[in-house]
C-alpha cells in the first residue's frame, strides 16, 4: 500500500506528517514542482541577523484550527521557538487603517465602541443596532458578498472601512467579490436562519447545546495564560515546514524535488502519477495540496467534469516589500496599516514588523501591494526595481518616510492567494459530491479549499488524512 502527496508547501507537509503517524507502515512520497519545501512561507535571513518575510509572518493561537496548530508545535518540539506578540502589546492594540487621506487607529476596546472616533461618523455600537432595525432579506443560491452582506446589516462605512481592508490584508480580496462565507459563514447563515445577526445569536446562545469540555494541550494552557494574540517563531515562519520536513524525513517518507507532472489517471483505488520523462508513479491514494488551478489540467483527460470545476478557481497575485531601515522611523508603534480600496492605491498595507518583534534602533517594515488590483498596477513586465519604487513613494504619502532602506527585498508572487469568490462554497460541494460519488482515491487539502490561513492548510491537511 502506498499514498503520493502532491505538493510541498505547508499543507502537503501537514498531510504527509498526519499520514506516517496514522499509516507508519506503508509508503508515502511527497512530490514537489520546485527545488525546496515549504511553498509560499519563506524567511529570508539578512546579514545583520534580521528576518524579512516572504508572505505570512504570524499564526493565531485561537479556534479550532488554532489549538490543531499548536498541538503540531508541541508535537514538533517547536515550543521553546516561539516567539509571541500578546494581547496588550501595541502590535496588538494598534490596529490601523488609512483612509480619507489619513491614518486612523481603530477601536480596541469596549468603551471605544461607546465613542464617536475617526474615520466613523458616529460611535461603532450604533453601527450594529442596525442590524435590529435593517430588513430581512434572502439570499437567492444562499451566498452573497462580504461587503453587501456587512452593507445591509451594518453599514456601508463598516463596509469601506473595516470590512474591505481587512479582506485586502487577509488575502488580497475584494470585498465585494469575496464570499461572506470566507469570514462570516456561520453570522450569515444565521441572520438568514433568523432574519438578522442579532437575533441570530440570541437564538444560538438560548440553544446552545452543552459539549463534552476538551483538555486543552500544555501549549494552549500557556497560550492562553500568557495571553498571545498572535504569534511566530525565533527564526522566521519557515521554522515550521522545515520542522516538518526533517520529522516526515526521519519517519521514512520519501520527497521528491523537481518533478514536472504532465498528467493524473484516478481511479477507484489507485492512481497513476505521469511525469513529463515519461515514468509514472503509482499508488492507492493521492493527496493533491497544489493549486486547484494547478490541478486542473492534471485531470482533465479522465475527469473532464471535476476539471472545469477546478479551474473556475480564482487567485490573486501579490508584491511583497521588505525594508529596513537602521533607525527609529514610526511615530505609532502597531501591528501596521491596511488600506482601505477606495483609495484607489497599488498599496494594500504595511505590516510594522519592528514592533511586532522589536529590532533596537531599527525600522523594519513589509509593504504588501497588488492584490485584487495588481493588473491594475503591475504587469508581467513590472521589475522588482519599479516596484520598489511605488512602495517607497507610498510610504512617504502615508507614513512621511524619504529615507532610503538600507536593505530591502522585493518578491512579486504570482496567483499566490486563493480568492474565496461568491459560491465557492458551492464549488467545493459539487466536488466532495464527485469524488464521493465515483468513489475516487483522490483527496483535497490546501489554501484552494478550506481557508486560506496557515492554521486552516494545516488542519484541512488532518481531515485529509483522517477520512482516509
Amino acid at each position: 500500500m502506498s499514498k503520493i502527496i502532491l505538493g510541498g508547501g505547508l499543507s502537503g507537509l501537514s498531510a504527509a506528517y498526519y499520514g506516517i503517524n496514522k499509516f507508519p507502515y506503508e509508503v508515502i512520497t511527497l512530490v514537489e514542482k520546485s527545488d525546496r519545501v515549504g511553498g509560499w512561507l519563506k524567511s529570508v535571513r539578512q546579514d545583520d541577523g534580521s528576518i524579512f518575510e516572504q508572505s505570512a509572518r504570524t499564526i493565531r493561537p485561537s479556534g479550532e484550527a488554532g489549538a490543531n496548530t499548536l498541538q503540531l508545535l508541541n508535537e514538533l518540539g517547536l515550543s521553546h521557538e516561539i516567539v509571541p506578540v500578546l494581547r496588550n502589546s501595541p502590535a496588538a492594540l494598534n490596529r490601523m487603517i488609512y483612509v480619507n487621506g489619513n491614518l486612523h487607529i481603530l477601536p480596541n476596546s469596549l468603551g471605544s465602541m461607546f465613542r464617536k472616533q475617526k474615520p466613523f461618523s458616529k460611535p461603532l455600537y450604533r453601527y450594529f443596532l442596525n442590524d435590529v432595525v435593517a430588513a430581512k432579506k434572502k439570499i437567492v443560491d444562499n451566498d452573497e458578498s462580504l461587503y453587501s452582506f456587512v452593507d445591509r446589516r451594518f453599514g456601508t462605512e463598516i463596509a469601506d472601512y473595516l470590512i474591505s481592508p481587512m479582506v485586502c490584508g487577509i488575502c488580497g480580496g475584494d470585498a465585494k467579490e469575496i464570499s461572506v462565507k470566507f469570514l462570516m459563514k456561520s453570522i450569515f447563515e444565521k441572520e438568514q436562519e433568523y432574519g438578522s445577526v442579532t437575533r441570530g445569536l440570541i437564538a444560538n446562545f438560548l440553544n446552545k447545546k452543552e459539549t463534552a469540555p476538551r483538555e486543552p494541550t500544555q501549549l494552549e494552557q500557556r497560550a492562553n495564560a500568557e495571553k498571545w494574540s498572535v504569534y511566530s517563531f525565533k527564526n522566521g515562519i519557515e521554522t515550521l515546514p522545515n520542522a516538518l520536513r526533517k520529522d516526515i524525513l526521519s519517519k521514512g517518507v520519501k520527497i521528491d524535488l523537481n518533478q514536472d507532472i504532465q498528467e493524473i489517471e484516478v481511479h477507484k483505488k489507485s492512481i497513476l502519477m505521469k511525469r513529463t520523462d515519461g515514468t509514472v508513479l503509482v499508488a492507492n491514494h493521492l493527496i493533491s495540496s497544489i493549486p486547484a488551478l494547478n490541478l486542473a489540467p492534471l485531470l482533465k483527460k479522465d475527469h473532464p467534469y471535476l476539471s472545469d470545476i477546478l479551474s473556475t478557481f480564482e487567485t490573486a497575485s501579490m508584491c511583497v516589500v521588505n525594508l529596513k531601515y537602521n533607525k527609529k522611523l514610526l511615530r505609532q508603534d502597531g501591528f501596521g496599516f491596511l488600506v482601505a480600496p477606495k483609495e484607489n492605491l497599488p498599496l494594500l498595507g504595511v505590516i510594522y514588523d519592528s514592533c511586532c518583534f522589536p529590532h533596537e534602533d531599527s525600522t523594519i517594515l513589509t509593504a504588501m501591494l497588488g492584490g485584487f488590483k495588481f493588473n491594475t498596477y503591475f504587469n508581467e513586465k513590472t521589475t522588482a526595481e519599479e516596484v520598489l519604487n511605488i512602495a517607497l513613494k507610498n510610504l512617504g504619502k502615508i507614513l512621511n518616510i524619504s529615507d532610503q532602506p538600507d536593505n530591502f527585498k522585493v518578491s512579486i508572487l504570482r496567483q499566490c492567494i486563493p480568492q474565496y469568490t461568491v459560491g465557492h462554497s458551492k464549488k467545493i460541494s459539487l466536488i466532495e459530491n464527485y469524488l464521493s460519488d465515483n468513489g475516487l482515491a483522490l483527496s483535497l487539502c490546501g489554501a484552494s479549499y478550506y481557508g486560506v490561513g496557515v492554521n486552516d492548510v494545516i488542519l484541512s491537511a488532518k481531515k485529509a488524512i483522517d477520512e482516509l
